[in-house]
């Protein structure tokens, strides 16, 4: 399974929810929600800023990561955004791949 970064940010709504439920409800309810597009929860941070949360977590294939974020946009309490995680070994085997590109210009 490949790893995703989903950078969540808490709408009015969310923050309510937060509030009054704790930050551990919604720690239960991301779980609930990845494992439910087969997925598995890696780690979940609260944090300042622009973004509220940052979640780490392993889906099978693309269309599952953005099934949980378009859950999690749909229920108007967070936005998400799905960034795709890569490793050393990835971006090797990426960067050993020839391609043709010309720049413009050239």
């Amino acid at each position: 399974m490949s790893k995703y970064l989903l950078d969540v940010s808490y709408t009015l709504d969310g923050f309510n929810a937060v509030k009054s439920g704790g930050g551990s409800a919604r720690i239960a309810a991301a779980k609930e929600l990845i494992e439910s597009v087969g997925g598995k929860l890696e780690s979940f941070y609260f944090a300042f800023g622009h973004s509220d949360a940052y979640v780490i977590a392993e889906f099978p294939d693309n269309e599952s990561a953005v099934a949980a974020s378009l859950a999690v946009c749909a229920g108007g309490g967070a936005t998400a955004r799905v960034v795709v995680l890569l490793t050393g070994a990835e971006v090797d085997a990426a960067s050993a791949k020839k391609s043709t590109y010309r720049p413009p210009g050239t």
